[in-house]
């Protein structure tokens, strides 16, 4: 890679966070990472974001609901979900909405960078 692709990592636990921030940087990604879907979207970062590595459940705005609102904006970043409690209803509204992969935790580490490959190989534009 020669310039690091920006990973945000949206998560309302901090110690998620840090793990998965810890993780990627080990592997070269730019990671920035946010406590709220709110906090994302009014960061600087929004519009740099090569992939977004969220939690499902989050309080006032669920990862679903941040890719939808994206989506709206016309944001075309890749989404990466993570949830501790799967469910085939809310894995299927994701997929849906676009989403590359939907991860139960706790999940490998192999599987999580599978899917950022996946994403960031991804053709187009991250934004319109």
């Amino acid at each position: 890679m020669s310039v690091p692709s920006i990973v945000s990592v949206i998560d309302d636990d901090p110690s998620v966070r840090l793990a998965t921030n810890n993780l990627l940087a080990s592997r070269g990604y730019t990671v920035y990472t946010f406590g709220s879907a709110h906090e994302f979207l009014q960061s600087a970062e929004l519009n740099a974001t090569s992939c977004v590595i969220a939690d499902v459940q989050m309080s006032t705005m669920s990862g679903v609901d941040l890719l939808m609102h994206m989506r709206g904006l016309g944001h075309l970043t890749p989404f990466i979900f993570m949830t501790a409690f799967p469910d085939d209803a809310v894995r299927e509204r994701a997929l849906k909405a676009g989403a590359i992969c939907f991860l139960a935790k706790p999940f490998s580490t192999p599987a999580l960078l599978q899917c950022l490959e996946t994403a960031l190989s991804e053709p187009g534009d991250a934004t319109m």
